[in-house]
């Protein structure tokens, strides 16, 4: 029975929203602590695999306020809410012992391909740009996932001019 429990809560972190963490806790206090709830005992296996459904559920937000389509739909949160998000998620791997390298690549490789397209449709199309943070705030978030923005187009900068 407990495995299906841990089946579901896995589920309800992982697709559960903005906060996978905050999820995380309270299904831990649903499953062993609330008066109204199973009152289980988590083994290791169990908790390992609570843990990853963090880990999935912030790479599924931050690869959503990466998706080119999402720009203009009303769920995109932006690259301000990408870098929140990113250290939300590398603070619990680290806390957890989780390694980020996998991740860090496969932000980067997304990010690259993002502003490299944003770049060229703003500049084509004429469309506002979707940046909304600083210069600052994007180049250190660059240092975190290792992107060289020597790699992006020349002028990629003036994105941020542009809002």
């Amino acid at each position: 029975m407990s495995s299906h429990l841990i089946d579901d809560e896995v589920l309800i972190i992982a697709d559960g929203g903005e906060m996978p963490e905050v999820t995380y806790h309270n299904c831990l206090y649903f499953l062993e602590a609330d008066p109204e709830g199973p009152q289980i005992t988590i083994n290791t296996d169990s908790l390992l695999r609570l843990k990853r459904a963090v880990i999935e559920g912030y790479r599924k937000i931050i690869l959503r306020d990466l998706t080119l389509d999402n720009r203009d739909k009303g769920l995109y949160r932006g690259l301000a809410r990408t870098m929140v998000n990113w250290q939300r998620l590398t603070s619990f791997c680290q806390r957890e012992g989780f390694d980020t390298s996998s991740l860090a690549t496969e932000v980067r490789t997304i990010l690259h391909h993002f502003l490299t397209v944003e770049h060229s449709e703003v500049l084509t199309r004429s469309r506002q740009t979707c940046i909304n943070c600083t210069l600052t705030e994007l180049i250190n978030f660059f240092e975190q996932v290792d992107l060289d923005p020597s790699q992006l187009p020349s002028d990629w900068e003036m994105l941020l001019c542009l809002h």
